[in-house]
Parts: structure tokens; C-alpha cells; sequence
């Protein structure tokens, strides 16, 4: 049994794949808990803390499953739980550094602090987190009660955010000076790389397009994924650069695409802050040789909170070239219908969580009826994410959804294999 609000695994769940995972090998856990969550409860009452707990479950979910992948160094998937009324666990049991572990962590807290809407509101919640690494045979009980003691003192401790449970060391890791210093090396020798999730359309299953993912391929630590790895920019003030780098990557490697294939972007409100976005975006995709009108921009709602206005008149501007806008994350719990009048949209990306049971769960294909009907009305297309098997993919077809993109097809892609199959090529 499930969650019923999240619909992550339970504590009782979770001491059981710890107990399992700690008998056959190594496992890697952080406790996060909500720093002020009670304050949420009392500002919107019950219900809206329901809807900040699904959103940050949502987020921890969608960061476990882009950063911990199964098969990294282990087979078994990584854990996501909600182990109590605001706390909520991750693990691997695969074989990660003690450095790893802690840059994920902060890529993690990095997610959850980003502003959630709630009562036309901006609420921020700072994420405390206590890390371990298991000790031999050590049984789930033992190791949560460890982690539980650490985050008790973090949460009264003033500003750190992040503490090992061992006691041994102080959340250190990779000295921040240093991590900084790797990533404005990084970006200086263009080793910051994209992927390209493909996307494909519903009806005839022919290639669409694809999304740019960010990785960084950290000599010491491995792969970095997109969420850590705009976590240590923000440190670095390095923000601006890395968006630059992730563009001009993405479409200098999107230009031999055969039209009508789509690239699609993700932005940050970072970029939206800067004055001149939408003016050097567009520059840039001239540079490359790009059409606009074969470019999406993915936003989400979270990204519009900072300066609503500041960031539909950027849109605004990228449109009138032909630039497509998607709303991304949609259906996750914090839709608003301002952001569907205001903005030039063209596109609603259905969040996999949308996905995941709409093959077997009647209220989750009406809801997924439902959205893509409003779509309709407002003359938007459909992109759903996570579509891993052909049930979902009969729905999806049956629903009028557009565009899919998941395992089901493709996973991420480097540029070459992409080229390859942008080209029609086995």
C-alpha cells in the first residue's frame, strides 16, 4: 500500500527495501525534511499543505528518477518514501562517492526550495537534509533512526542545511570553492554535454523532435544531471554561462536535424531575468543556422513566479519569431488558468505521474481526458512524459495526445545517436 497523498512508499516500505538493500551491499540515504511546513499548514490550512506535500513528493520523484537511474553500480531502483507528515527519504543502493552523494543532495534541496504558487501566493520551503552511508548489515530501523537524530538537530541548528549522520564530518564533501572552480573549468572547455530525449507522435510513431537535457560529466564524480548540476552554478554565479553553453550545444547540434524535427529548451527564471533573453536566445539559434519556428521553449509554472509579467512579454517577443512556448509539468497540482490566458502557448507537456496508471486506473484516464479536451478548446497540443509501455501508449493514442516521450521508444541520446536517428539511419 502506497502513500495515499504522494503516492511514494511508506515508512514501513521503506525500512524494508532498506533492510533488503543493506544485507546484499552498500546503500546511500538522506532523510529531508520541510523546515517551517507547520507555518504552510497555518497560512492555508490543511489542504493546501496536502498540495505543497504532492508537489514536493512529485519533485523528489522526478529528481530520483533523472539522478539515480537503476543500474548505476546496482540493480536494485532507488527508494523515494514519505516516512512521516513532512519528511520524506531517498536511497541508492548503488555505489556512490560520499562526494556524490552529498552534490546530489544539494542538487535535491535545490529542487524542492524553488518557489511553489499557492493561494496566489510564492511559498519557499528550505529543505534541511541528513545523508549517511550505511554500515555493514546495518538494518533499516537503525539506519533511519540515525538519520532521524541528525535532521532533529539540523532543524533546530540555524542555517546549515545539510549534516551526515555518521557525526564524524560536517556536510563538506567536495569543497564548494572547488566544485565552483570545476564548473567554470567545465564550461571554459565546452565539457558541459547534451542529451536528446526523442519525441514522437502519437498517431504513426515518427520522430518529432527531441528535448535537451544538461549532464555534466564530472571527472571525480560522474554524471551530473541537470538539477545538481544548475545547483552548483547558482553557488558559482555561473547561471547565465551555463544556459548559454546548454543552448549553443544543443542547437549547434540540432542544426543537420532534417525539417520539420523540433528542439525543445528548457528555461530557468534565471534566464528570464536577464534583460536581453529572448533577443540573445534568438540570436543564438541564428548563429546556429536554426529556424525558430522549429524551437520550443519548455517553462514551468514555478518559473513564471518570480515576474510574471517580465516573463510573459520574453515569451511575448519569442513567439513573434515563431518560437513555440510549452507549458512543462502540467497536471501537477499548481496549474493555473492565468498562465493559459496570459501566455502565448502552444503546447501542454502532461507530467509522467499523469502517465504512470492511466492504463488501469479509471480516474486517472479521466483526468488525462479532461486535459487534453481544455487543451483542445484552447487549440494547444499534447506532449505526455514517462510513457514507458504500450498500454499507456494505446491511451495515449485513444485520448488524442500528440506527442510522447519515455523508455518506451528512446531514452536520452547523445548527439551522435541522435543525428543517427534523426536521419532515418539503423
Amino acid at each position: 500500500m502506497q502513500d495515499g497523498l504522494t503516492g511514494l512508499a511508506t515508512a514501513a516500505q521503506a525500512r524494508n527495501w532498506l533492510d533488503r538493500a543493506g544485507a546484499q551491499g552498500s546503500v546511500q540515504a538522506m532523510l529531508i525534511g520541510l523546515n517551517r511546513f507547520q507555518a504552510v499548514n497555518l497560512a492555508f490550512g490543511h489542504g493546501g499543505g496536502d498540495r505543497v506535500l504532492a508537489e514536493v513528493a512529485r519533485r523528489i520523484a522526478h529528481f530520483a528518477a533523472e539522478e539515480l537511474a537503476p543500474g548505476e553500480g546496482g540493480d536494485e531502483p532507488p527508494l523515494v518514501a514519505r516516512v512521516s507528515g513532512g519528511e520524506f527519504l531517498v536511497a541508492s543502493a548503488s555505489r556512490l562517492s560520499r562526494e556524490r552523494w552529498q552534490v546530489l543532495a544539494q542538487g535535491l534541496g535545490r529542487s524542492i526550495a524553488r518557489p511553489l504558487a499557492l493561494g496566489g501566493d510564492a511559498v519557499r520551503l528550505l529543505p534541511r537534509i541528513a545523508l549517511l552511508r550505511g554500515q555493514a548489515l546495518e538494518g533499516g530501523s537503525a539506519l533511519l533512526d540515525r538519520l532521524d537524530q541528525a535532521l532533529a538537530q539540523l532543524m533546530v541548528g540555524g542555517a546549515r542545511r545539510l549534516a551526515w549522520a555518521d557525526g564524524r564530518h560536517r556536510a563538506r564533501g567536495r569543497s564548494v570553492a572547488r566544485l565552483e572552480a570545476d564548473l567554470i573549468g567545465a564550461l571554459h572547455r565546452q565539457e558541459i554535454a547534451v542529451l536528446y530525449q526523442p519525441q514522437f507522435r502519437v498517431g504513426d510513431g515518427m520522430l518529432a523532435g527531441a528535448e535537451a537535457l544538461a549532464r555534466w560529466e564530472h571527472p571525480g564524480l560522474g554524471r551530473i544531471g541537470a538539477e545538481t548540476l544548475f545547483a552548483v552554478a547558482e553557488r558559482a554565479d555561473q547561471m547565465a554561462p551555463l544556459s548559454h553553453a546548454i543552448a549553443s550545444t544543443a542547437l549547434a547540434g540540432a542544426h543537420a536535424w532534417p525539417a520539420p524535427l523540433r528542439l525543445s529548451l528548457n528555461v530557468t527564471a534565471e534566464d528570464f531575468a536577464l534583460p536581453d533573453f529572448a533577443p540573445a536566445l534568438l540570436a543564438r539559434a541564428d548563429a546556429a543556422g536554426f529556424a525558430p519556428d522549429r524551437l520550443t521553449i519548455e517553462i514551468t509554472e514555478q518559473t513564471l513566479i518570480a515576474d510574471f509579467d517580465a516573463c510573459a512579454a520574453a515569451l511575448r517577443t519569442l513567439a513573434a519569431r515563431g518560437v513555440a512556448v510549452a507549458l512543462d509539468d502540467f497536471g501537477t497540482g499548481f496549474s493555473n488558468f492565468r498562465t493559459l490566458k496570459a501566455l502565448p502557448l502552444d503546447t501542454l507537456k502532461l507530467d509522467r505521474s499523469l502517465v504512470r496508471d492511466v492504463a488501469h486506473d479509471d480516474r486517472d484516464r479521466a483526468i488525462l481526458a479532461a486535459m487534453v479536451a481544455m487543451a483542445r478548446a484552447l487549440s494547444l497540443s499534447v506532449v505526455a512524459e514517462g510513457v514507458e509501455n504500450d498500454a499507456q501508449l494505446a491511451v495515449l493514442a485513444q485520448e488524442g495526445v500528440d506527442l510522447f516521450q519515455g523508455f518506451l521508444r528512446a531514452g536520452p541520446l547523445d548527439g551522435a545517436a541522435m543525428a543517427r536517428l534523426a536521419s532515418g539511419a539503423p
